[in-house]
């Protein structure tokens, strides 16, 4: 029998996820499974995307829809209710559950990059459905962490105090940029953080795979930096997602 399941965003043709599945379908000989890009102008386009194509097993959601999305769902996993944010929807019997899996990659990710994190304390950049999987898995983890953002009423620190104080990035050993700046293609952005005041002692993992070395990642592997991308956290919510559609 025939099934779909696709990436659901505002844009995403960056995305790897079809690659992703498209190489899992023809190494597991699924000729009938398919893996497509939903480029949405708005998430509420989700309920004419499925009742046009029945066919549509399971999705993916990326940028900016993984909070929006919530509204949308009949039913929402509770670690995803918790995170307030849904990368997975699994569709059965016409309805539609949510499911967080950007949470557990991070979090398996990070181990496997860095087993010995206790005692560190983190940075995270941004404030969206990204960063609120990375903030769940920190507390998992134990580490303490701290949200950055533009605006003062999102976080409790902005850029600027990243700038204006001596002791902030000192004091936060792990720097995670969850925003979309850098992403392909607008390649040339970067978080605005004071780069000057990071050194070797500093973990900086950035959830953009592509491009792979991010103008974040190059920036912060100037200093001395131990750097990572998302590539592997992609590969495990990945199989994460896959998991569910076939539970």
């Amino acid at each position: 029998m025939k099934k779909k399941f696709g990436l659901i965003g505002k844009a995403v043709s960056h995305s790897y996820s079809k690659a992703y599945f498209d190489e899992k379908f023809f190494r597991e000989k699924l000729r009938d499974y398919h893996y497509d890009l939903y480029q949405l102008p708005d998430v509420g386009e989700i309920k004419k995307l499925l009742s046009g194509d029945p066919e549509i097993c399971g999705l993916n959601v990326t940028i900016p829809y993984k909070e929006q999305v919530l509204a949308l769902l009949d039913e929402v996993d509770s670690e995803a209710a918790r995170i307030g944010a849904v990368n997975v929807i699994q569709v059965k019997g016409g309805k539609l559950k949510g499911y967080n899996t950007d949470s557990a990659a991070f979090y398996e990710s990070l181990q496997h990059w860095l087993p010995q994190l206790k005692g560190q304390k983190a940075l995270i950049l941004g404030t969206g459905g990204s960063g609120k999987a990375v903030q769940e898995a920190l507390t998992k983890l134990s580490i303490p962490y701290v949200n950055v953002s533009r605006d003062s009423k999102l976080a409790p620190l902005t850029y600027d105090m990243l700038k204006s104080s001596d002791d902030i990035i000192g004091a936060h050993k792990l720097i995670i940029n969850t925003t979309p700046l850098g992403m392909s293609p607008d390649t040339s952005l970067f978080p605005d953080i004071p780069y000057e005041k990071l050194d070797s002692s500093h973990m900086v993992y950035d959830l953009i795979y592509n491009p792979a070395r991010t103008q974040f990642l190059q920036k912060c592997e100037m200093r001395g930096c131990a750097i990572k991308n998302g590539l592997e956290m992609l590969h495990l919510q990945a199989e994460k997602s896959w998991q569910i559609w076939n539970s």
